[in-house]
């Protein structure tokens, strides 16, 4: 093979990379824009950080969160999922606060959509809750939460 047909093979070979690339750049805008986007419904107060953010970085901030409620003992933090989830409630027809087992939770907008499994629930409460309405998805009463309490002030004397 001559110098000149490598050249112009090597020539050819980068504007068939080039071409390629803009007609997948422009396949992938158009898929891009075609693809249904989830519906996340409004949080009702200010977020801790940008939505953008959160929406990349909030599995961290709740294991970072975790482990300092964990280790240190510190129930207080903004970013707990306790705040997350009173913040972020989403409530039915009927005006009642949705659980993580309806599709209207604010969590399985983006997690079904990504189809990422949301395991924080299985131990963590899904929707918001006071001392007078406690979870009753697990069975607890307010009565058991008192009792809890009084029994941990007893265990810290």
């Amino acid at each position: 093979m001559t110098r000149r047909s490598s050249l112009a093979t090597a020539l050819l070979f980068v504007v068939t990379l080039v071409l390629g690339g803009l007609a997948g750049a422009a396949t992938g805008l158009a898929l891009e824009n075609s693809v249904a986007r989830p519906a996340i419904p409004q949080a009702s107060g200010q977020c801790v950080a940008p939505k953008e953010v959160m929406r990349r970085s909030h599995m961290t901030m709740l294991k970072h969160t975790r482990d300092v409620t964990v280790r240190e003992g510190d129930r207080q933090t903004a970013e707990g999922l306790t705040a997350c989830v009173t913040c972020h409630a989403v409530k039915d027809a009927t005006g009642t606060v949705v659980s993580v087992s309806s599709p209207q939770h604010f969590c399985r907008a983006c997690h079904d959509y990504a189809a990422v499994k949301i395991d924080c629930f299985e131990c963590h409460a899904s929707r918001p809750l006071s001392e007078k309405a406690v979870d009753n998805e697990h069975g607890v009463g307010a009565t058991d939460v008192a009792a809890l309490k009084a029994y941990a002030e007893e265990t810290t004397r």
